[in-house]
């Protein structure tokens, strides 16, 4: 064998380091954005290099930097994904899994379930919405949120989805819509649904105390539920049961709830409604501001927009939904209960 001269092992070294420094340091190298990083502090000019699925380097990049691909940012902001704080894309995302709606605002994360949750079901939650899934044909194969999550992961989807357990829709599987408190023997079930939730995965309990059959809920058996997703690291959040004329008695509600089944809240969209109660949010917001100095943790967030908007259905008083939606057609009309929800 013969032996290698010094300049034919020379040689073999430039190539490799040649080699080497052609191929690209990042797989997306992001060059002059204004950097807005979500921790509070003010924008900063920055280039961002990324490997895979991590950022790998944040800094001023040396203009021999390579990437497969190079984005010039100038004029751009660079951010994180948003999350959104309370989405209602659980069962849309199963129709459309680009969610594009969502990913064109920048939202990456979306947290789901007001009250009423993609899981768990039975057959009276399903049929409820049997109009909209056979529109959409839209199978519901699932009954526990691992089911649901099982098969979100099969079809794929555009942003990552959480979901809080809803204190309505364990309410509706074991009461279905009727206007009274659960027995011994149904919270008992109620809690147990909770509880498979939150090893499922979900976040925490939630509740939506404006609309019917939510408000049929007394405080104590939200407190039950409250702590059965306090046991497992869960949150309590709410759309609380007035944000109105008496929206300080219901953040008081809320607050025990918290107290007591010793978990930490989350107001949902927090406003004042109504004219007469325009001017009252420094009110409310020193409220949250003592609850949290008593040592509540409790937070409180809103939308971004100054209309509001729901469904039809809660102009109708909570007493007609009793039973579900056929019984509710059978005992109001639209026109009659639309014309008393201004009364009642």
């Amino acid at each position: 064998m013969k032996k290698l001269v010094p300049f034919a092992i020379f040689a073999i070294l430039l190539s490799s380091l040649c080699a080497f420094a052609q191929t690209p340091q990042y797989d997306v190298l992001i060059r002059n954005g204004r950097v807005v990083d979500g921790s509070g502090n003010p924008w900063f000019y920055a280039d961002l290099g990324i490997v895979g699925d991590r950022i790998a380097f944040i800094g001023h990049a040396d203009p021999d930097v390579t990437a497969k691909r190079t984005i010039d940012a100038k004029g751009l902001i660079v951010a994180p994904g948003f999350i959104d704080m309370l989405g209602q894309s659980e069962t849309s995302v199963l129709i459309d899994k680009t969610v594009y709606s969502k990913l064109a605002q920048g939202v990456t994360t979306e947290v789901t379930g007001e009250g009423e949750s993609i899981a768990p079901q039975n057959e009276f939650t399903i049929n409820e919405g049997k109009d909209f899934l056979d529109h959409f044909k839209l199978k519901v194969d699932w009954r526990t949120l691992a089911e649901y999550f099982d098969r979100l992961e099969k079809q794929g989807s555009g942003v990552n989805i959480a979901t809080y357990v809803g204190a309505t829709q364990v309410r509706e599987v074991v009461l279905g819509k009727e206007n009274r408190p659960p027995t011994d023997e149904e919270l008992k079930q109620m809690v147990e649904y909770v509880e498979d939730a939150m090893y499922d995965g979900a976040l925490g309990l939630s509740t939506s105390l404006i609309y019917a059959p939510a408000n049929y809920a007394g405080t104590e058996e939200l407190i039950a539920l409250a702590k059965a997703a306090s046991k497992h690291g869960g949150i309590y959040a709410s759309h609380i049961r007035n944000e109105g004329d008496t929206e300080m008695q219901a953040l008081d509600e809320a607050f025990r709830i918290g107290r007591e089944a010793n978990l930490p809240v989350e107001i949902w969209h927090f406003k004042a409604s109504g004219r007469q109660n325009w001017g009252k949010m420094r009110d409310a917001i020193a409220k949250i501001e003592a609850a949290r100095a008593a040592g509540l943790d409790v937070t409180a967030d809103q939308y971004p927009y100054v209309a509001s908007a729901t469904s039809l259905g809660a102009t109708i008083p909570p007493r007609f939904h009793a039973g579900g939606q056929e019984q509710s057609s059978n005992a109001c009309r639209i026109p009659r209960c639309a014309s008393r929800s201004a009364t009642s």
